[in-house]
């Protein structure tokens, strides 16, 4: 290790104390050096891999904390089907293989998300978690425990939903009560048997696993405001000849985007308010029997308390509350007060060469969806080759050093 090396790792000591897995006194292994780094192995990744394989010449890697690809689908509830049919489930230069009406499974969309990164032999190393991104002579650095990997340009190709979200209170429940965030709910039998079920969070994951443990003779509350709902069907008719093609096709790709008026004025409240309900309705939830309530604002002698003062006696609570970003490795300036990442389009304006792909509406309201993220990915990897048009000297200064 050369001993300018040496010294740049120990002035980075005080501003990575604060990553709690971060060892400052423990030297790196090896470092390797891209040209890009991606950042995140499911759709958004694999588009932005797919668009640079096809640029050609560009050196590229990418990172996913998964053991293996389409693992972050695979992990989601048993019942769960896509709101979107095959249609509008393939990404960039590779159809879903199934019917265009059809509804994918979470295992079928992960089988395909890793046939995809098969049949293009894009580069993915599964099971690396990066630790701390930073820059460090111009370039960015990611720390993955012991190894660094360097790139003049790196994309972060996650969505905003990585971290479960649960209220501070819920520490306050009897040990008795079986707890879940969504995030871990896989089916039936997590759950104690005969005991009742509180769903907090009224939105679609509340409303599909009320409606799923209602069905199965759980005595059941789904607690909170209800996001309102979509009035028909995605498998019925209306779907098929107006939700489908007109709404996602249309609507959300091209007309709800940062380029129109429309589309910035109803930006900020989609990124901070639930989706209707798409595929259970209000009538179905009644139907089966779930029971609607307030909202849980907090924790008395060990159970749930309502907004109307209540408290409830459950077995089972599943907290249907949201995820956070979980942005807090990148050890860079690029975050909002309110902690939302700051980008044009996904272009980090502040931070040359930094980019997301796969956020909520990042451009536009189909960004973070299957049949919107290849777009964005196209995008952004113009923007990797005109970055790295006007940086050659740049470069080989970098690669020579």
């Amino acid at each position: 290790m050369s001993s300018s090396y040496a010294s740049e790792l120990i002035e980075e000591g005080a501003a990575a104390m604060r990553f709690a897995r971060h060892r400052p006194h423990a030297a790196p292994a090896r470092r390797e050096q891209f040209d890009v780094i991606v950042i995140g192995g499911g759709q958004a990744g694999l588009s932005v891999g797919y668009h640079l394989a096809r640029a050609g010449g560009i050196r590229f890697v990418i990172l996913d904390a998964n053991e293996r690809i389409g693992d972050s689908w695979r992990g989601r509830w048993d019942s769960l089907r896509l709101f979107t049919p095959a249609r509008f489930n393939g990404l960039d230069g590779m159809s879903f293989p199934a019917p265009r009406h059809y509804f994918p499974t979470k295992d079928e969309m992960a089988s395909y998300l890793e046939a995809y990164a098969t049949r293009f032999r894009l580069p993915v190393r599964s099971g690396v978690r990066v630790e701390r991104l930073f820059e460090r002579r111009g370039h960015y650095v990611i720390r993955t425990g012991s190894q660094e990997l360097e790139a003049a340009q790196v994309v972060v190709a996650m969505g905003n939903y990585q971290r479960p979200r649960i209220p501070a209170f819920a520490a306050a429940v009897s040990a008795t009560t079986t707890q879940l965030h969504s995030g871990e709910y896989r089916n039936l039998s997590q759950l104690q048997p005969g005991g009742g079920v509180l769903l907090v969070g009224a939105g679609n994951s509340g409303a599909d696993i009320a409606l799923e443990a209602a069905r199965s003779g759980h005595e059941t509350w789904l607690a909170g405001r209800s996001p309102g709902e979509v009035p028909f069907r995605p498998e019925g008719s209306y779907g098929r000849h107006l939700l489908q093609p007109l709404v996602i096709g249309f609507v959300f790709h091209r007309v709800l985007t940062v380029e129109t008026s429309l589309g910035r004025k109803i930006r900020p409240g989609a990124l901070h308010s639930a989706a209707p309900l798409i595929r259970v309705k209000s009538r179905d939830l009644e139907a089966a029997g779930v029971r609607r309530i307030p909202r849980v604002i907090g924790v008395r002698d060990g159970m749930p308390l309502l907004a109307d003062n209540r408290t409830l006696a459950v077995a089972n609570v599943i907290w249907c509350t949201g995820f956070d970003a979980g942005f807090d490795w990148i050890d860079l300036p690029v975050f909002a007060e309110d902690g939302e990442p700051m980008h044009r389009s996904g272009l980090v304006e502040s931070q040359p060469g930094l980019y997301f792909v796969g956020l909520h509406f990042l451009h536009a309201l189909s960004s973070a969806m299957v049949h919107g993220v290849g777009r964005d990915a196209a995008r952004i990897v113009e923007a990797i080759r005109q970055h790295a048009a006007v940086r050659p000297k740049q470069r080989r200064a970098w690669e020579s050093g």
